[in-house]
């Protein structure tokens, strides 16, 4: 998959293509569909299936306080796009400039001139341009002008609920992982590199593995099972601490802890993938090191109790397909 990254990295070769606009959080099932449309475009056009993002997402620019919390960061992003079979991502630094572009300049600049589009499929409620001024019919009025087709895209349901990107972080923040997982399609993971921390939690017993999170909100809080890609052939499983750790003091900041299960080898500076598997209790302050060490023994034992219930599922599972 080819990434494009601004609008004056866009080349006479990247002219003509099928597109889709939006944020994407999550690449969950709905974005998924999009997508899956989009290639069917791409082939009855014979043109690259691209996908037009922001970085920072636009609400992270106009109130960078009141953002919500990113499901992938951009790194994340990109690799489930392009494990969609999409061709090529234009990524759009959102900035001043961009957000002061009119709606009529940001067609005429990224899809006409930069893109020669020839497809646009985006939502109904897709707004554009200084103060959101364009929208779909807008669109459509440049398109018949410049033959392009636009068409707008379907809600997409499971079950009774429409499934976004809002209705996954109120999952994850209520610790309904399982539903979480169901609307993305696969288990919710966070990816990042593992930094030096204050090695605190090995002078109790339990020695972390911090990892950046590069994410000024996250979307879990708490104590999880987890499993831990990125270490060997296997996963490793361990329990986990998102938050901003009450009981250490002056470290607001949110930070992301994985004790592993029998495991002791030097991970610092590898790149690891996190997959939570279920919620085991809300982060707290303890009075004492001691009371917090107990707790996290106790933690251990509830991730090892999942997990060994998961094998037992899993096993009966494929005896009887």
């Amino acid at each position: 998959m080819q990434v494009i990254r601004g609008l004056h990295n866009l080349r006479a070769e990247h002219r003509g293509c099928v597109a889709t606009i939006g944020n994407f959080d999550g690449v969950h099932l709905g974005h998924q569909a999009v997508f899956g449309h989009l290639r069917e475009k791409a082939l009855q056009f014979g043109l690259p299936a691209t996908v037009i993002t922001f970085e920072p997402q636009p609400q992270e620019f106009f109130a960078p306080a009141k953002a919500p919390a990113r499901l992938t960061r951009m790194r994340e992003k990109l690799h489930a796009v392009r494990d969609t079979g999409i061709d090529r991502v234009v990524l759009l630094e959102f900035n001043h400039k961009l957000a002061a572009m009119s709606a009529e300049q940001f067609v005429q600049r990224l899809l006409v001139d930069g893109l020669g589009i020839r497809y646009l499929f985006v939502g109904d409620d897709f707004r554009f341009g200084r103060n959101r001024a364009g929208d779909i019919e807008l669109l459509r009025i440049v398109g018949e002008k410049q033959l392009f087709e636009v068409e707008n895209m379907n809600t997409f349901v499971v079950g009774d609920e429409r499934v976004s990107s809002t209705r996954i972080r109120e999952l994850l923040a209520a610790g309904d992982l399982h539903q979480a997982a169901h609307y993305l399609g696969r288990p919710y993971t966070i990816c990042g590199r593992v930094a030096h921390g204050d090695a605190r939690g090995r002078t109790i017993g339990f020695p972390t593995a911090n990892i950046n999170l590069h994410r000024k909100v996250s979307p879990l809080n708490g104590v999880y099972a987890v499993s831990v890609s990125g270490l060997g052939n296997a996963k490793v499983r361990g329990v986990a601490n998102i938050g901003t750790r009450p009981t250490v003091k002056g470290d607001r900041r949110y930070l992301l802890e994985v004790h592993l299960f029998e495991f002791e080898r030097d991970i610092y500076g590898a790149h690891v993938e996190v997959e939570f598997g279920i919620k085991l209790r809300d982060e707290k302050r303890f009075d004492s090191f001691e009371q917090l060490r107990r707790q996290i023994e106790l933690d251990s034992m509830a991730a090892k109790q999942f997990f060994l219930t998961d094998d037992i599922n899993l096993k009966q599972q494929s005896d009887h397909p």
